[in-house]
């Protein structure tokens, strides 16, 4: 762009006070540069303004000037390139040409969507949403022209063929389309990743926000077909897997991140197992990971799973998988199951893998007859402190004595409660370094947590999501226990507390269907006798 050019728009843009719509209209009326013609196009106006307008535009305000505003042009100039190439795409769906030359208009849509600044992703997202769904307009005219005909079979069969080609958006076109490249089902999962970012930010009273909603709903129902258990293969991991994959089953653990690769090489290591769901399509990228302790019991506790401690570790590292004792294999315990994919959330995966590595496993070791996770619960604390919070405000929280002991040893010479030094000692997680605090809150953490797990709901379900994926595959949720994760993290998330969901196989369909169907848990006596040990409601 002409830098003169770009200094009398920086002039008009930083002094005028008016809308940025004006100042653009009045610079442009007057201008006569090669770079005006664009601004005749109004989608590309539309796009500069409103760039330039938004909270984002301010970087270009802020610093002299010309390479600023140059950019700003630029960005949005490849925003504008992108809706014209979409809109080139599109226009080949009814016309008579080859395949090839279709997959290479929308090769290069694809291949320039990568290279859009996020600002120009979500105007590309809004424009695909709105301008290229149902034909509402067209819908309800084949609909009141078919109110008002007497129709035989033949014709009711042309009208149906018709609703069938109105009700399918445009750009549903437009996915199948992509789902043929190479690489393109994995441009797909991430082009959802965009939509499902974009969502909290949209005003949910505006109409565009419905419409990002359907064209998430649209791709999310193409990806759960192309990513039916039927496509995905298992895939068990070992410290011969290549280092692409063991460094990216490094990076993906979201329960018990992995510190290096001495830490990795002990979760592939001797009695231990981890299995990835991969698809044909994403070679190469794990799209579900699955940690597998064999223990000879169901433990309480990750000392001894994350780390070389406890009797189920106390083997020679170095040796083959193949020379572990199956006396010390009686139960496996799915401490750590990750999602890899955000753009593949809501389809269930992580239920099938735990399913096909059951499997795999009892083949290996059929004396193991034990199946147990040991799970975080990952916002108990967060669900706590906020009735805290209430309780420091004088209201009636918490059942009478529960919390009594640990305030006295609290409150001190205080004739009030201290709700705000428990709720500052839960916080802090200073409450871990001091023995007696660790023995007083025990019983109230522990009757919190129970409730937080067995009773309090979410649409009828478990208000924890570890706990209703889980339930909803069939588990029991079988034990709490007490300081079993007590690294940051997990004193962070739940006051150290894990949890047991226990898979008995016979069971878990019944169970399965009983908790969606009821919104029925199965629960053992431990918690079910703690939670219910509250006479008032959290």
């Amino acid at each position: 762009m002409n830098s003169v050019f770009v200094n009398q728009i920086w002039q008009t843009l930083k002094h005028q006070k008016i809308s940025f719509r004006s100042k653009l209209v009045n610079k442009f009326c007057i201008l006569n540069r090669p770079s005006r013609s664009l601004f005749t196009n109004e989608p590309f106006c539309k796009l500069f303004v409103n760039n330039m307008s938004s909270n984002s535009g301010e970087k270009y305000m802020k610093k002299e000037p010309a390479e600023n505003l140059h950019r700003a042009f630029n960005e949005v100039n490849e925003g504008q390139h992108s809706i014209c190439l979409l809109e080139d795409v599109l226009s080949l769906q009814n016309k008579k040409i080859t395949n090839w030359a279709i997959e290479n208009k929308v090769k290069s849509l694809c291949c320039h969507y990568k290279t859009l600044q996020n600002d120009n992703k979500e105007i590309f997202l809004k424009e695909l949403a709105t301008k290229y769904a149902i034909n509402h307009s067209a819908l309800s005219n084949i609909i009141y022209q078919t109110e008002r005909l007497e129709v035989d079979s033949e014709k009711l069969l042309k009208i149906e063929e018709k609703l069938k080609i109105l009700m399918v958006p445009q750009y549903s076109w437009l996915f199948k389309n992509i789902g043929r490249l190479e690489n393109g089902v994995k441009f797909l999962v991430d082009l959802r990743t965009d939509i499902m970012n974009l969502v909290p930010k949209l005003d949910a009273k505006k109409p565009e926000y419905i419409a990002i909603q359907q064209l998430n709903t649209a791709i999310r129902e193409l990806l759960t077909v192309w990513f039916s258990v039927g496509f995905l293969n298992l895939e068990k991991i070992t410290w011969n897997s290549p280092c692409s994959i063991l460094e990216k089953i490094s990076m993906y653990d979201a329960v018990h991140p992995i510190k290096d690769w001495v830490e990795l090489k002990r979760r592939v290591g001797p009695y231990r197992r981890c299995f990835v769901y991969t698809h044909s399509s994403m070679p190469g990228e794990p799209l579900v990971v699955l940690h597998v302790a064999l223990t000879k019991e169901i433990i309480s506790s990750l000392k001894g799973i994350t780390t070389a401690e406890g009797p189920e570790s106390q083997v020679n590292e170095s040796q083959p998988l193949g020379n572990e004792d199956p006396n010390l294999i009686k139960a496996l315990i799915f401490y750590s199951i990750s999602s890899t994919q955000k753009g593949l959330q809501g389809i269930e995966l992580g239920n099938y893998l735990i399913k096909d590595a059951v499997n795999y496993l009892i083949t290996e070791y059929p004396q193991a007859t034990m199946f147990s996770t040991l799970s975080p619960i990952p916002t108990f604390r967060i669900w706590l402190i906020e009735r805290i919070k209430l309780a420091e405000k004088g209201e009636q929280i918490f059942p009478t004595g529960l919390w009594n002991e640990v305030l006295q040893y609290l409150s001190s010479n205080k004739k009030e409660p201290d709700w705000a030094h428990l709720r500052e000692v839960i916080v802090s997680n200073s409450w871990y370094h001091n023995p007696e605090l660790i023995c007083l809150l025990k019983n109230p953490l522990m009757v919190c947590c129970s409730r937080y797990l067995y009773v309090e709901k979410r649409r009828g379900y478990a208000y924890d999501s570890v706990a209703n994926f889980h339930l909803r595959n069939g588990a029991v949720m079988w034990r709490l226990n007490w300081l079993a994760d007590v690294s940051p993290r997990g004193l962070t998330n739940s006051c150290g507390m894990m949890v047991n969901y226990r898979y008995y196989l016979e069971q878990a369909e019944d169970n399965s269907l009983n908790y969606v169907q009821n919104q029925k848990i199965n629960v053992c006596d431990q918690i079910a006798a703690l939670s219910t040990s509250l006479t008032a409601k959290l």
